[in-house]
């Protein structure tokens, strides 16, 4: 971890502040990144005009998360609320370190405004981050400190710890460029067998992009970005190497899919949201897969409230999973197998027609958690005790654990409680720097009533 430095005052910031020369004719544009010095960075100032100082940069080490060793080679990438890129890609070192400059509007004084970025790391023989279990927390940019001529941001949200892939996983990889949408939309490229089971990568702000740990043989590859299509390509992969690859966009238009929700035994006030998730990249047992940004509604960014009908627009060509209630919003998909509109919906969506889905979506209240990973993902160094709260209604519950990598690593069945709370030791295995999930289920004796929250019961285990 790095060591926090003092906290850079206004005064100094605004003594880095660097006005584009006046014998340059050029003008400092911050699309372009022209007119300003090589050390510096022309950035917006809202209600005056671009001007060039010294750059914001995230600072931090990609590690194993099974020992600590450092991850060369690793690429890291600021995304914003709505999941598009705000950097071109850094590249970790020897020793892990990575400086990753991300553009930031300023005051007159030179202060940055500030944002919340979150990062995603992706390297060869590690899990991509975040996927599956683990999610990325946002970093605040607003409060950098000064060192080498540069605003830094160092903090533990910089650190990326990654989990090692086991033994049989790809080593090619399918690396290019995409076209990017005039807006810098993020692009979600995915790499997909011939018996549809996909990989993906973000693109940088620039179009590159690189997707690791392929296995050998044919591969269909395609981009999703909001409001446009991208045309298909078809690469070989062969082990160790890297087929190349250029993904240009079309003129054929976007669709919509629209459908609507139904809250069944919801908390008052409650709404929820709906994405759309490739369906080559979806894990049917953590019931998550890739989203492309910016396929969700309401729009990032802003808090669930969706209670009836839906649309979506800007939805390239492709096959989806729609999900609902997928966050933080104490709802779950209603899990009864009996009634309509619960099962996990699957949709094809060309550029020729809009799209109504078949049928709505069931929503309820999820099951609450208490331990562990009840507010973000808890860090243990023994077996946690599982815990939640109780259905009044139920006959008993199906417990499950998985691990980051979406394999079902111990179950147990739990006898109803009456006016108690369920408390269960975990007896299932903890390998060090693995991320776990729990997850539970409460059934009757006609099947499954309800379940536990798609994004808590994380936990980390660090002996």
């Amino acid at each position: 971890m790095l060591t926090p430095l003092p906290r850079f005052s206004r005064i100094g910031l605004a003594l880095l502040l660097v006005s584009c020369s006046e014998e340059d004719e050029r003008a400092c544009d911050v699309a372009a990144q022209s007119g300003c010095p090589s050390s510096l960075a022309c950035e917006e100032v809202p209600g005056g005009a671009p001007a060039c100082f010294a750059p914001v940069v995230l600072a931090g080490k990609v590690t194993s998360l099974s020992n600590g060793s450092a991850v060369a080679g690793a690429r890291v990438v600021a995304l914003d609320i709505n999941g598009a890129p705000q950097s071109a890609v850094a590249v970790s070192t020897s020793d892990g370190s990575y400086w990753l400059r991300v553009p930031s509007p300023r005051k007159p004084d030179g202060a940055p405004v500030g944002s919340q970025v979150t990062l995603r790391a992706d390297a060869a023989g590690f899990q991509s981050f975040p996927q599956g279990i683990r999610t990325s927390l946002p970093i605040d940019t607003s409060n950098p400190t000064k060192k080498e001529g540069k605003l830094v941001v160092a903090s533990a949200l910089t650190d990326i710890g990654l989990i090692p892939l086991p033994e049989g996983a790809g080593t090619g990889a399918i690396a290019g460029t995409v076209e990017v949408p005039k807006t810098h939309g993020g692009v979600l490229v995915v790499a997909e067998t011939l018996d549809g089971r996909g990989t993906a990568a973000i693109a940088d702000r620039d179009g590159d992009f690189i997707i690791f740990n392929l296995k050998e043989g044919p591969y269909r590859v395609r981009a999703y970005t909001k409001g446009v299509n991208h045309d298909l390509h078809e690469v070989t992969v062969e082990p160790g190497k890297t087929a190349k690859v250029a993904l240009e966009s079309n003129a054929k238009p976007t669709s919509s899919v629209a459908g609507k929700v139904e809250l069944v035994n919801a908390p008052a006030g409650s709404g929820t949201s709906v994405i759309l998730v490739v369906e080559s990249t979806f894990n049917t047992s953590l019931a998550r897969g890739d989203s492309p940004p910016g396929l969700r509604t309401p729009a990032p960014g802003v808090a669930p409230n969706v209670t009836g009908d839906f649309t979506i627009d800007g939805v390239p060509e492709g096959r989806y999973v729609v999900l609902a209630a997928f966050e933080d919003d104490a709802l779950v998909r209603d899990p009864d197998p009996g009634i309509a509109g619960t099962q996990v919906l699957h949709q094809e969506v060309t550029s020729s027609a809009s799209v109504v889905l078949p049928q709505s979506f069931k929503v309820t209240g999820a099951l609450e958690m208490i331990s562990p990973g009840a507010s973000g993902a808890t860090r243990v160094a023994s077996a946690p005790t599982l815990s939640w709260e109780d259905d009044s209604s139920e006959d008993g519950y199906h417990v499950t654990v998985y691990d980051a990598l979406g394999a079902a690593v111990w179950t147990h069945e739990e006898p109803r409680h009456t006016g108690t709370t369920p408390k269960v030791a975990y007896g299932g295995p903890l390998v060090p720097g693995m991320f776990y999930q729990l997850r539970v289920v409460s059934f009757r004796s006609r099947g499954p009533i309800s379940l536990s929250e798609d994004l808590k019961g994380v936990f980390h285990y660090q002996p």
